[in-house]
Formats: C-alpha cells, structure tokens, sequence
C-alpha cells in the first residue's frame, strides 16, 4: 500500500479514520441536550470595540512612520493637560516604547455594571511586538456608539520577538496580546424576561424533525402542550400564568433530546484536512483518476569567445522542458461501499489532499455522495 508523502495529507487520513472508526456502528441519529443545539432567542453575547494606546515598550513600538500613534499620544496628554499646541518639538516625538492597538471584547447576556470581561488586545500600526506593555484606559463601544465597557491593565502574550546584531526570532503572533477580565462593564444590555409573553428557541442547525422532536419532548417534561415547532429553526414556548421564566427555561435546556444531524462531509484545501460523518453514505461509482506533470528546469552557461576573436562573453539560459502524463488510477465502488472502502482506495492509489479535494467534488456532481459538501 502506497503511503502519503506529506504532513497535511497526514493530518486528513487520521481526521478521516477518527470519523470512520464508528461509521458503521454510529446510528443515523444522536441524543443531546436542548441547550446544547439550541439557544434562546435574545440571549445573545454582544460584540464590543475600542482604540487605544499600550505604554512601557522595549523599543518594538509603532515606528515614527505610522502617524496616529502620535495623535492618538497627543490627544490623551491634551486629556490629562500637557498641551503640545504650538510646541516646535512636538514633531520629534517618539514613538518606539508605544503602540497603537484596536480591542475587541464580548459582552456576555445579563452582564451588570462592575462584571468583569476578557479583552483581546491587537497592533493596529508596525510595532513589532506588545510583550511588557500595559494598556492604558480605553473605552469599549457596541455598534450604537454607546460605551459599554472600559479595559485597562497590563497584557499576557503567547509569543515573543527578538533582534540582535542583524538576527530575529520570533514565536507565533506577539502583536496579538490578552487581558483576562482586562475590562469592567459600565453599561448592560437589560432584557426582562418576566415581561416575555412567548418564549423562542433557536436551533444551531436547521432541521424540521429534530424542531418537532424539541417541541414533543418539551411538552412531555412540562406535562402541557406549551412548545409547539414554528419552522426548521424556531420552537416557540408559552409559558403559563405567573411562571417563573428562568426556572421553565432551566428545565428545558436540560431535556435530553434524539438531534438528526445532516450528512456532511468538511474540507479544509488549505491544512489538507477532509472530515466525513460517519452517516455519509456512497453510492456505485467508478473513479478514474490521473494526473499531467511539467517540469521545467533552466540554468545558465557562460560562453567564452576565442582568445583571437573579437567577441563579448554571454551568459546563455538553457531551459529543458519535461511533461509526464500519468497513467489514470481506477477505483470501484460497488453497492453497499462505506466510507473506509473509500479512504483504502484513495490510500493505494496514492492520492494527495488536493486529489481527494477534487475527487469529492466530482463524487458529489455525480450524485455518487450523499452528504452536504463543505469547503473551509
């Protein structure tokens, strides 16, 4: 058997093998939580937003070509009544030991003034890295322009950059920094559940049987008929006269549930990795499958005239073209081919990621592939 010759083609045969390894013995369907496949409707995070400046750099701050960093430094010393106005030095700022940075943080649901939230902190100009820097107080805004929060506070990175002598190194992103419960809340987003006349859930995937499944076990666990299916998506509950909302919504998140996931099959061209549910099935098909190779190889010869000729030396390109038609691989699928058959003859036949990638692709135009095709 022919091996694959490469990390990422690596990477897809175990991301393959983990969802064939129960293929046969999973079920079609699965059991799981109301709260685990649904959410309810208006419990929601909300996305938060700021500028700001990050102070006490080693000199891998914004260089002086990026210019908001000196506003932005101008501005929060006019704040605090150092005025630069009129100042001829004003101009010759530095900038090295700073850096101009965006945040970006959510902002859970029920979230009171004085709670605490994580803030992610990212370089908006050329520093070359955040590490030993401290934010200094920066407003938090949701999309009304309203200040719902405000993070400060010294900053935690999972990598580093270092120059020397001409030399650098660096690990993974130290422009990206994190400021865990870096922000307190000033603002809420209030939502009363006791005034909601109806209670929606939403579904994470679209699904007319698991909507009305939801709905029937619901009814079951409340011994009334108070959740009924809206759509694929949206379970609509009523609650009674006087109920306490947060308890009915406590015992409907845990009702254990039969969920009827979709047939999908994943791939990620870029990482080589290809994902199959183990409710995927195929059907007879037969796969040709070949490839054309080019290579084209130049290098270059210096000529030399002869020593009584009147001639310049020339530096010549030689270029050597080869192409290479490979013969086309065959693959049977019969009736009744799992996936494993799959993954064994596409191993033997010694397909790379991006062979696969096509190859799906051409099994699900021709109706060969029962699943939902997802490309990342």
């Amino acid at each position: 058997m022919r091996k694959f010759g490469s990390t990422a083609v690596t990477a897809m045969a175990l991301a393959i093998g983990m969802a064939v390894a129960g293929a046969e013995d999973t079920p079609r369907t699965a059991r799981a939580r109301v709260k685990d496949i649904a959410s309810v409707e208006g419990v929601r995070d909300n996305q938060l937003v700021g500028y700001g400046i990050v102070v006490g750099l080693h000199g891998t701050g914004d260089s002086s070509q990026t210019v908001f960093p000196l506003q932005t430094l101008e501005s929060a010393l006019e704040r605090m009544g150092v005025s630069l106005q009129g100042n001829a030095m004003a101009s010759m700022l530095q900038t090295r030991n700073m850096a101009a940075v965006f945040l970006s943080g959510t902002l859970p649901p029920f979230a009171e003034p004085g709670n605490k939230v994580d803030v992610t902190v990212s370089s908006a100009g050329d520093a070359r890295s955040l590490e030993g820097g401290v934010l200094l107080l920066t407003p938090l805004y949701g999309p009304d322009g309203q200040i719902y929060a405000e993070a400060q506070g010294p900053m935690v990175l999972g990598g580093y950059a270092v120059t020397a002598n001409g030399s650098s190194k660096s690990v993974n992103y130290p422009t990206t920094a994190r400021i865990p419960s870096g922000a307190i809340v000033e603002r809420g987003v209030p939502l009363a559940l006791d005034r909601m006349q109806t209670l929606s859930l939403l579904l994470n995937d679209a699904d007319f049987r698991t909507a009305e499944t939801v709905a029937s076990d619901v009814n079951h666990v409340l011994g009334r008929a108070a959740a009924h299916a809206v759509d694929s998506r949206r379970i609509e509950i009523q609650p009674a006269p006087n109920e306490d909302i947060p308890a009915l919504l406590a015992r409907v998140e845990e009702v254990d549930v039969e969920v009827f996931p979709p047939a999908r099959v994943v791939v990620n061209e870029r990482t080589g990795t290809v994902v199959i549910g183990g409710n995927v099935t195929l059907q007879p098909v037969t796969i040709l499958h070949g490839g054309l190779v080019v290579n084209i190889v130049s290098h270059f010869d210096v000529v030399q005239p002869n020593p009584l000729a009147q001639g310049n030396t020339q530096v010549v390109q030689q270029t050597t073209v080869q192409a290479q038609d490979k013969p086309a691989n065959r693959i049977e699928l019969r009736e009744g081919a799992t996936v494993d058959d799959l993954v064994e003859d596409l191993q033997q036949i010694g397909a790379t990621a991006r062979d696969i990638v096509s190859i799906l692709q051409a099994m699900k135009a021709a109706g060969a592939l029962e699943a939902e095709l997802e490309v990342l």
